[in-house]
């Protein structure tokens, strides 16, 4: 099939108006990570670039650019919880986002109850639906293919406990759309939901020989 196509090599740049990276790969879950430092003080923020690596045992992870708060809590402590950001948690998920001076709560400034953890000594956001307790597995700087480093860090860590809200189970099974999750798009303020009526099923094809 014969398409026209827009070509750039991103560093060089896109010639666009804005970088449709974010838009493409898209929309993301929210990496909605709440951490500690050892003297207690916590933090909260959302991350976009965030995901599920592993099954067993269950390993998540985000990517910082630049050394934040919540990566030096982390790496500082190995313990941080992620926290479902839910399309009514959407306005103080983004809150969070602000960039307070250091030493600042951002559960406060969000209007958001901190609750104790029950395996790590870090804070859950009590009004998200789910929380997954973590201890860091892995904090890798990332690097171009020719091997110079940038200043972005992946972040990894094992999931020790997971906290669901029983109205989101039915049956014993978990209901991803009643949970009204909310994924970030491209631009400076795009975000999607998503919804039943848009669901579709597939089934993995048996193995050819």
């Amino acid at each position: 099939m014969s398409r026209t196509r827009h070509f750039y090599q991103p560093k060089e740049g896109h010639g666009l108006p804005h970088d449709p990276l974010n838009a493409i790969i898209g929309p993301r879950p929210i990496g909605w990570i709440s951490s500690q430092s050892a003297d207690g003080q916590r933090n909260l923020a959302p991350y976009s670039f965030f995901n599920c690596f592993n099954y067993r045992p269950p390993i998540i992870g985000f990517a910082s650019s630049g050394w934040k708060d919540s990566v030096a809590n982390i790496v500082e402590t190995g313990e941080f919880v992620w926290n479902l950001a839910t399309r009514s948690l959407a306005v103080p998920m983004n809150e969070s986002s602000a960039s307070l001076p250091h030493g600042e709560d951002e559960f406060a400034f969000a209007g958001l109850t901190a609750l104790p953890a029950s395996l790590v000594n870090v804070s859950m956001v009590a009004e998200s639906p789910v929380n997954f307790e973590c201890r860091l597995s892995q904090c890798i700087q990332l690097h171009t293919a020719d091997g110079e480093q940038i200043p972005t860090w992946l972040v990894l860590g094992e999931v020790v406990a997971i906290h669901i809200d029983l109205d989101l189970l039915v049956d014993g099974i978990y209901q991803t759309a009643k949970a009204e999750p909310i994924l970030r798009a491209g631009g400076p303020s795009a975000y999607y939901g998503i919804s039943e009526a848009l669901r579709f099923d597939l089934v993995r094809p048996d193995a050819r020989n």
